[in-house]
Parts: C-alpha cells; sequence; structure tokens
C-alpha cells in the first residue's frame, strides 16, 4: 500500500520530530536523523517484518541501529508506527527519567532490540543475533512448517565501521555466510571532527567483499525506492550477508547540510525552523504536533503488519501439533535454560577428582550440555585451554547450522559483544571464554551485558601469575578488579572443583553476566563446602571459639590460607579461613551472615590473591594487611613465579604475625 506522496511527508515527520526533540532537549545528534531517515522508513513501512501490537513477537526481523546516537529517529518512528511511545516522550527527549533516554537502552524502551552508543557494538550484537536465528531456525524447522525465518537489519554509521570490533565481526559473519543479516550504511562522508578524509579514506565495499558480504549501493538516500530494491536484493542472498551502502548528506534539508557541526549539537531554534520550510512542514503546527493525515496513514501500514503474525500463528500452530516434543522444547528454552532440575549434587558426580578449575568447568560444560540444548557459545581460538569444547557437539559454521560449538577465532571484543546479541534473541544461553589478561579486548562489551543484564557466561582462564613461562604480557594483576568493579557482574574464582560446580549452579541461575575465573594450574578442593558457597564467602575453618586473626583469599591462593594457618597454629595462633567464591554474591548477603563470616570485633585480618590488592581492602579494614600483587610478573616456572612474589604459607604466616605484632 505504498503512497509515494504520504511516504514523503511520513519520511519528514521523522526528521522533523527528531530535530525538535534535540532541540528542546538543548543537546542530541541532528546529523544522521536528518539524513538517514529515508531508508530507516523505507525499512520499517514497506520491508521489515514486525507487529508494533506484539514487540516480543518471536519471528519479528530484528532491527539495530548500531549508531546510537540517532536515538531520537528511532524514537521518533516507535512514536508514529505505535509501539507505545507519545507525543510527550518525544518531547521529553534526553530528560531525567524518561522513555526516550539519549541513546537507545534495551529493556528501557519497548521496541529498542539493543542498547547501543559504544559504536560498532551494534552491528556486532547484530551478527549473534542472525546466528542465534540461523540455528534455532535449524534446530526447529521442518519440511512442512517453517517457523523461524527472520531477517536482522543494522543501521551503521562511518563511525561503527572504523571501530574494529565491527571489523572482527564483519570477518566472521562472511565466513559463517550469514545471509539474513543486512546492514544498511550511512555513508555520509562526515565524522565529528570533519571529513572522512582525514582518517577514513578506506574503499569501504571492497574491504567487505573481501570478508565475502554482498554489496550493495544506493547513489542517492533520498531515494528510498532504491533504497527499496537494494533491501530486497539483499534478502534475495542467502549465501552471505549484505552490507548498502546508502550515500547520504548529514543534516540534509538544515542549513548545517554537509557540515559536522550538525553531528551531535542542536540546529538551533532559526535553523529549525529554517529546516522545518525546506521538508515543507506545515508552518501552523505546534512542537512535536504530526499532522492527522500522516499518522493515520503510518497506522494502516502497521495496522496491515498485524496479519504477518497472524498467519505465522496459523503456520505456528499446525507445526506444534505436529511436533508437541519439540515445541515443549523450544517454549523451555524461550523461557530460560530448561535446566530446573539440575542441582549441585549432579555436578558434584562429574568432577569427583582434584584438577586444575578449567579441567571441571569442561567437564561440567559437557555434562549439562547432554541435559538441554540452550549452551551456544565458544572461546576465542582458545577452547582446548580454555576447556569449551563440547564433546558431543558439532561445530556452528556455514554448512552446519545445529551446531552448539562457535569458533569465534581470535576476536575477543567480537566474541562478547555476538555473544550480547545472541542472548538479547533468545532461545540460547550464551558462553564466551579467553584468557582472563584478555578480559580487557573484552571488557566493553561485558560492560554492555551487565548495562542490558544479560545472563552471558563469561569463562576467563589462566588466571594468576601461575601462568609461570608465558611471563607478564600473559599473567594477569588488574583485571579481577576490573570485573569486580562492572555494576551487576558476578566474578566466581572457585577454590578447586566443588566450589567450580557451585559456580556453575550460580551462573545458570543468574539473570545478569556470570564470569567464571579458572585456573591453569591443578588445584585441591581441602575443606571447600559447595554448598557453603551458594553465599558467596564462608568459613572453611573457624579456628577455634575466639579465633586470633581472619585469613581469606580465593581460588588457589585458599590452599596457601589453609596452609599458613597450620603453621600459625603451631605458634599457637588460631586462624579463621574464609574462601571468597564470589564477593558481589556475599556482599548480597544479609548483615547477619556477614558478620558471622567476618565479626566485625576481630580486626586482624588478611587477605591473599595473586591480583592487584584493591578488591579486599574492605574486608581486611585499617588494621590488616593484603597479600596481593601491585606490579607485573615475570617469566619462569609458574609455582617459581608465585614463591617470587610471597605467595607461599610460610611469607602469609609471617605477615600474619606482623598484624598481630601491630596489635600488641
Amino acid at each position: 500500500m505504498k503512497d509515494r506522496r504520504m511516504d514523503d511527508r511520513a519520511t519528514a515527520a521523522i526528521r522533523v520530530l527528531s530535530i525538535e526533540a534535540i532541540q528542546k532537549a538543548k543537546s542530541g545528534h541532528p546529523g544522521m536523523p536528518l539524513g538517514a531517515a529515508p531508508m530507516a522508513y523505507e525499512l520499517w513501512a514497506h520491508h521489515m517484518k514486525h507487529n508494533p501490537k506484539n514487540p516480543s513477537w518471536m519471528d519479528r526481523d530484528r532491527f539495530v541501529l548500531s549508531a546510537g546516537h540517532a536515538s531520537s529517529m528511532l524514537y521518533a518512528m516507535l512514536y508514529l508506527f505505535g509501539y507505545g511511545l507519545t507525543r510527550d516522550d518525544i518531547a521529553n527527549f534526553r530528560q531525567l527519567g524518561s522513555r526516550t533516554p539519549g541513546h537507545p537502552e534495551y529493556g528501557h524502551t519497548v521496541g529498542v532490540e539493543t542498547t547501543t552508543g559504544p559504536l560498532g557494538q551494534g552491528f556486532a550484537i547484530a551478527c549473534g543475533m542472525a546466528m542465534a536465528e540461523a540455528r534455532l531456525a535449524a534446530t526447529y524447522n521442518t519440511p512442512e512448517h517453517k517457523i523461524i525465518d527472520h531477517y536482522t537489519y543494522v543501521l551503521c554509521g562511518d563511525g561503527d565501521l572504523m571501530e574494529g570490533v565491527s571489523a572482527e565481526a564483519a570477518s566472521l559473519a562472511g565466513t559463517l555466510k550469514l545471509g539474513k543479516l543486512i546492514v544498511l550504511y550511512d555513508s555520509n562522508d562526515i565524522t565529528i571532527e570533519g571529513s572522512t578524509d582525514l582518517a577514513f579514506t578506506e574503499d569501504v565495499g571492497a574491504r567487505f567483499e573481501s570478508y565475502g558480504w554482498h554489496v550493495l549501493y544506493v547513489a542517492d538516500g533520498n531515494d528510498r525506492d532504491a533504497v527499496g530494491r537494494a533491501i530486497e536484493e539483499a534478502r534475495s542472498r542467502a549465501d552471505r550477508p549484505s552490507l548498502i551502502t546508502v550515500k547520504t548528506k548529514i543534516g540534509y534539508g538544515s542549513p548545517r547540510e554537509g557540515s559536522s557541526s550538525c553531528h551531535g549539537a542542536p540546529l538551533g531554534e532559526a535553523n529549525v525552523d529554517l529546516t522545518k520550510q525546506a521538508l515543507g512542514w506545515p508552518e501552523d503546527l505546534e512542537p512535536f504536533e504530526v499532522p492527522e493525515e500522516i499518522l493515520q496513514y503510518i497506522t494502516k501500514l502497521s495496522d496491515s503488519k498485524v496479519s504477518k503474525e497472524a498467519a505465522w500463528n496459523e503456520t505456528f500452530d499446525a507445526w506444534k501439533k505436529a511436533n508437541p516434543d519439540l515445541a515443549e522444547q523450544l517454549r523451555r528454552v524461550m523461557t530460560g535454560c530448561d535446566l530446573d532440575d539440575l542441582t549441585l549434587d549432579d555436578l558434584l558426580e562429574v568432577v569427583p577428582n582434584d584438577e586444575a578449575t578449567r579441567a571441571s568447568f569442561g567437564r561440567i560444560l559437557n555434562a549439562i550440555s547432554e541435559k538441554t540444548p540452550c549452551l551456544f557459545g565458544g572461546s576465542a581460538d582458545l577452547a582446548p585451554s580454555n576447556n569449551t569444547v563440547i564433546k558431543s557437539a558439532t561445530s556452528f559454521s556455514s554448512d552446519n547450522r545445529n551446531g552448539a560449538s562457535v569458533h569465534f577465532g581470535v576476536r575477543e571484543f567480537a566474541m562478547a559483544a555476538i555473544a550480547n546479541g545472541i542472548a538479547l534473541h533468545g532461545g540460547f544461553r550464551p558462553y564466551v571464554a579467553t584468557f582472563l589478561v584478555f578480559s580487557d579486548y573484552l571488557k566493553a562489551a561485558l560492560r554492555l551485558s551487565a548495562l542490558m543484564k544479560l545472563p552471558v557466561i563469561y569463562v576467563l582462564t589462566h588466571d594468576s601469575l601461575a601462568v609461570g613461562e608465558d611471563g607478564p604480557t600473559h599473567q594477569p594483576v588488574e583485571q579481577l578488579v576490573m570485573l569486580r568493579s562492572i555494576p551487576g557482574v558476578r566474578v566466581f574464582r572457585p577454590a578447586g572443583r566443588k566450589e567450580v560446580a557451585s559456580a556453575w549452579i550460580q551462573a545458570l541461575a543468574y539473570e545478569e553476566p556470570s564470569v567464571l575465573v579458572l585456573s591453569r594450574q591443578g588445584l585441591v578442593s581441602r575443606e571447600t563446602d559447595p554448598e557453603k558457597a551458594l553465599k558467596g564467602a564462608y568459613v572453611l575453618r573457624d579456628g577455634g571459639d575466639e579465633p586470633d586473626l581472619i585469613l581469606m583469599s580465593s581460588g588457589s591462593e585458599v590452599e596457601v590460607a589453609l596452609s599458613a594457618a597450620d603453621i600459625l597454629k603451631e605458634d599457637a595462633i588460631q586462624a579463621r579461613v574464609v574462601s571468597f567464591l564470589s564477593m558481589e554474591v556475599f556482599n548480597a548477603q544479609d548483615e547477619t551472615y556477614r558478620n558471622d563470616v567476618l565479626p566485625p570485633k576481630l580486626r586482624n585480618r588478611v587477605a591473599v590473591e595473586a591480583a592487584s590488592p584493591l578488591s579486599w581492602h574492605r574486608y581486611v579494614g585499617l588494621d590488616g594487611a593484603v597479600i596481593g600483587i601491585d606490579q607485573f610478573g615475570m617469566s619462569g616456572p609458574g609455582g617459581a613465579v608465585m614463591r617470587e612474589y610471597g605467595f607461599t604459607a610460610e611469607h602469609v604466616a609471617d605477615v600474619c604475625r606482623d598484624v598481630l605484632r601491630k596489635q600488641d
């Protein structure tokens, strides 16, 4: 039901609402909404499968605004297409508590598929969504009924394609031949600093062709028909993802058209008025007022999309009737991970002997994968070292969409962003793995996992100086502090196989990101208690009715603390030993429990961890001490390096004696 005149007016409405919202907020980015509105509208109005009356429809197409600074354009479309935003919401753009924040926020605004703003990440997230669609389709579609069949669309800009994470993800997407991933590239040749000639002169199309993408070109971004033809051609290429380069003018129609000055600042009242005139917008309208004719036209477009879901519902009901077991499995994985009956005892049976905690993790991963199809993930080319190989699973590839194991290649940042996309899409529980020291590469994506409250499981192995011979480049020092500082993230550093099982149970139950920090070297699980570990930190050894001090530690250093307590006992010094599996879980316990573990009156405290000491000062207080490391390590056998930096029972016992002497 295309009506070119009305499509012109609807496009103008998106442009005007966007710049009015920015002007009222006195902040925002008018340039891209003015330039990219035609392609965004064409997609939403005439190609994208979505139902504003049911934004969570499972088989909807996904739309990712990777260039999240153009949020005012997205909100204008959500308002016009009937997703529940109001005229007042548009007028409250970027205001405290509004439903239209400065950058799109998942879970905050209906219709926003993912949080974006950090450039490039939306692009990579979309790759994860396309991967999830492909695997779901391979798992649940039948020759008679196709119930999973949707596209993932991205709107990105020059900045997105400068970021390395988009290159990482594009390379993998091309390798995997994700044919249902379509990227609209708003190519306006302008960045904040000026022309892209300053720093971005490559042939983007040639680069993407080398990745294995199908590349299309639209010379005029205002030519919606050309954009539409390109979208349909992209949809016809199931053998590879598509990049549609659309040449636009930043700030189109405004006095600042083509200038970097309209990228990230309001146009000004006078320029807003001049832009409206250039766009043919009626002069007698109030701010944020849209002519009824336009509203009615877009409403009809939106209503026509309801029939798509109605037809899908008929197909789904027929599929469900023909495949009841498959339907029940899909229902369960779309609402969780289908592991409600998994117990701690089940996992403990899988890890009967002491070993490196990375090895225990791998055994449990394989056991869980036998119980559910929901796990979907892998490693950044380190699976044999991370122990993230699912032995019974095949690899996800262009030839095998049923595979549960993903080979991300050496692409830590994209790996984590892709995992976010898999989690956002639904149907799978993503996990990703690398060495702890390389968590720096993926931190920005982990931050978005936390911001969106996504249950991604991060597996970070080779967790301390005990990495040894690979030297300081591979020996983590400051990473644990970084991870523990991210709001909402739970970091687990288990002291042996029993605590690994406890960490797994907690990670699966947690609906936000979890990080499992695991050892390369073998650990013993002396005196550890997986049930007590469910509270994050717990007393391993009480130290009598009136202990002289508290020794606390995590991971591999728990055994060091226990051995130090043995030495101190020979001097009639009673040490309470506390294992910290997760500081975040412990901090969430009630005050009574926390005080039972760490009695406030017992101020003689020593913490031991082969990492930066910054995490521990809140627990040891002014009278205690932290045995950590505040410098980089050195190359050598792991045990020798640990001894060199004082992570021995004898040194820990000496520090404990010093703390006690200070109180005498």
